[in-house]
């Protein structure tokens, strides 16, 4: 017979059951992951990727009448363009002179010079010697003088032309009245004038060098290039010009019209928000002549995922998902979040399961062009939390959780560069920008750059190559 236990003994062995269940419960509980989270790091700001695109040419063919050339010259020159008021200068020569422009300057070209016809009326005061005694006499009479002219544009953007005397022909004879006698005095006159023709043509150079003004409408031209452009209302996207260097191959002559290709050179761009503030500029850098202006361009399309939103996506297809994994392990996941540490996308993701805290994993963001979606390559867990899970939950790291993560994980950007593609290419048929001033172009090629992260979130940075040009007819 089996003595009876107390009820003391009976209170101990249930006491003692109880502790045993609750330290086997204990021991199949979910561990407590806690890993040290990676440091947030960038590498980049929005503005350092936009000054890195690469260097972009506007090729800009400018077609420009003798008609205009001329128009330009006599809005520019008037009235007085030469005086001498010394007598005593030029070995005493006893003569001073002031020439006017008479009329239109006529303008043709040839041979790669400019040919000038200048009406001139021409005022003389003479010393003439009569009987030992010198008089001054007045005269006036009118001449075209023929010019011809090399024209060349500074570095500093101003005028330059080599002028040469070609002859005059007389349209009034100058002479002088003695003793109630007019005396012709043409060969005297036609001898000054021989004499300085050198420093009438130089004072030609400098009067065109002085009034012909092209700095202001070319930085017109360079402040109106700069401002941002509108290419897609949906996104606020607006195509931006940052001009660096201003080319210009030398002038030929094609019949009746002069042709030069200005090529300027900068950084072209695609910014999508508020309309970037861009501040006119008060000054050009210097010209560059060059034999030959490329013709191909390269614009960067950006297009932004921010970090909120990133996560938002990812939350949509992953969260509550339970991930069963081998040894009758699974682990459901709880949330997720995202930032960047230079070039890797960190991913906070919370579980709940066999473990359940947070891990960190990292992985370089790329552009994949076939599923157009910024996708993740190399995903492996932080160091810190691969070194925890080592400890304590192994069989997570030999798992596909990873591999599942990279696989899935991915956002679409694809529609936006298309439309924003769309939107650019419209834009570049025969668009009139301002007076006389068209664009044309075609996108040959898209290719894809890299994905950036900043502090905001992922910029998938996408190439477009092709040609822009910017057709300039006549002088506005």
């Amino acid at each position: 017979m089996v003595p009876r236990r107390s009820a003391l003994s009976n209170y101990r062995a249930g006491v003692f059951s109880l502790w045993l269940l609750l330290g086997l419960a204990s021991c199949q509980s979910a561990s407590q992951l806690d890993p040290k989270a990676p440091k947030e790091a960038y590498k980049f700001t929005e503005m350092d990727i936009r000054s890195e695109r690469h260097l972009s040419t506007v090729h800009v063919p400018v077609s420009i009448s003798i008609n205009d050339v001329q128009r330009q010259i006599n809005a520019q020159v008037n009235g007085l363009i030469y005086e001498d008021n010394d007598p005593n200068d030029n070995n005493g020569d006893k003569f001073l002179t002031k020439v006017w422009k008479r009329g239109t300057i006529l303008v043709s070209a040839q041979d790669s010079l400019f040919q000038f016809v200048v009406p001139l009326r021409i005022w003389v005061r003479a010393g003439v010697s009569v009987l030992g005694f010198t008089q001054y006499k007045e005269t006036e009479f009118e001449l075209d003088l023929r010019f011809k002219s090399k024209f060349d544009l500074d570095p500093d953007w101003s005028v330059h032309t080599q002028t040469q005397p070609d002859g005059y022909g007389w349209v009034r004879r100058p002479t002088i009245s003695v003793i109630g006698l007019n005396i012709p005095i043409t060969n005297l006159v036609s001898r000054m004038i021989d004499k300085n023709l050198g420093t009438i043509t130089q004072a030609i150079d400098q009067q065109i060098r002085k009034n012909v003004d092209l700095k202001t409408p070319v930085l017109r031209a360079w402040n109106l290039l700069r401002e941002p452009y509108l290419i897609s209302e949906a996104y606020r996207t607006y195509l931006q010009v940052v001009p660096k260097r201003v080319l210009i191959t030398p002038l030929r002559f094609d019949g009746s019209v002069i042709r030069s290709t200005i090529g300027i050179e900068g950084f072209t761009l695609t910014t999508t928000g508020n309309k970037p503030d861009v501040r006119p500029a008060v000054s050009l850098p210097d010209l560059t002549v060059v034999n030959q202006v490329k013709d191909d361009f390269r614009i960067g399309l950006l297009s932004e995922v921010s970090y909120p939103e990133a996560a938002r996506l990812a939350a949509e297809n992953f969260v509550g998902k339970t991930f069963p994994l081998t040894g009758g392990y699974s682990i459901t996941l709880t949330s997720i979040d995202l930032y960047g540490q230079n070039e890797n996308l960190i991913i906070k993701a919370g579980l709940s399961g066999t473990i359940k805290g947070d891990i960190y994993l990292r992985g370089r963001p790329y552009y994949d062009p076939k599923t157009q979606t910024i996708s993740l390559q190399n995903l492996a867990y932080d160091l810190d939390t691969r070194n925890i899970l080592q400890r304590s939950a192994s069989w997570l790291l030999q798992g596909t959780f990873a591999k599942t993560l990279q696989e899935q994980l991915t956002f679409p950007v694809g529609s936006q560069i298309t439309d924003v593609q769309k939107q650019l290419q419209a834009r570049l048929h025969n668009n009139a920008i301002a007076k006389g001033v068209v664009i044309n172009g075609r996108i040959d090629h898209i290719q894809p750059d890299q994905v950036y992260l900043t502090s905001t979130g992922m910029l998938a940075v996408v190439n477009a190559t092709g040609r822009i040009d910017v057709k300039v007819d006549g002088l506005q």
